[in-house]
């Protein structure tokens, strides 16, 4: 088992300078602690602060050093070759291995916010993943499905594979990873033994597919303070 850390920005300040010096001091802590990865999430629109994903990773990783790191992208609410050409660059600034973590979203203000339908987020998702693997693997890219691309291609692209990890707990979502990605990322709310039987869903469904995973990662909330009450 390998521990690593995902940033969360939703904190309430006066000064956003403030939480953005915080979430570098985090990560330089996180290095030094000798945790094994580091990523951060993606959300668009919300009422309270959120940093965007790309350029607050491309600011920790000079804090972060060359093991594992990623960004999770709501693929429905990206055009697909932005999200290829920011996991070039991000790829290119990091040390390390970067990791791609692919999400439906769920919040349907976001969609709205985004011009996007929550409706269509299956097969916008599905999409879009083939249109980014492609790129990243070299392809000239036309499309006239959801995504309307004419001769997209990416030139910066990683000198390395990139893993991709899909989120959610639900089967079809646990099929989708299964089916199409490389590792499985479970939400915060699964209790053990809930996350446990996803868990052996997903080795099944693998299974049918033929496909191996590399990881399977749990996510878990963690309140760090001096004291319980300052934790609360």
């Amino acid at each position: 088992m390998r521990v690593g850390i995902s940033l969360t920005s939703a904190h309430k300040v006066r000064d956003p300078r403030e939480t953005a010096r915080f979430l570098v001091e985090r990560t330089a802590a996180a290095q030094r602690a000798g945790l094994d990865s580091l990523f951060v999430g993606d959300h668009h629109a919300t009422p309270g602060p959120y940093y965007q994903n790309v350029p607050i990773m491309g600011r920790l990783l000079a804090e972060w050093g060359d093991k594992p790191a990623g960004c999770l992208f709501l693929l429905p609410l990206w055009n697909p070759v932005l999200v290829a050409e920011q996991i070039g660059t991000l790829a290119a600034i990091a040390r390390g291995r970067f990791i791609m973590q692919a999400g439906l979203g769920y919040d349907e203000a976001q969609f709205l916010a985004m011009g996007a339908n929550i409706k269509q987020r299956p097969s916008a998702f599905e999409e879009s993943l083939g249109i980014i693997r492609r790129l990243l693997a070299g392809e000239v890219v036309s499309s006239d499905h959801r995504f309307h691309l004419e001769n997209a291609r990416l030139a910066l692209r990683p000198a390395e594979p990139v893993e991709v990890w899909i989120a959610g707990t639900a089967e079809p979502a646990i099929d989708r990873a299964a089916r199409l990605a490389e590792g499985w990322l479970v939400s915060p709310e699964p209790t053990l033994e809930q996350a446990k039987t996803a868990i052996d869903y997903y080795r099944a469904r693998c299974a049918t597919h033929k496909r191996t995973p590399t990881a399977i990662a749990i996510r878990r909330d963690i309140y760090v303070g001096e004291s319980a009450a300052e934790a609360e």
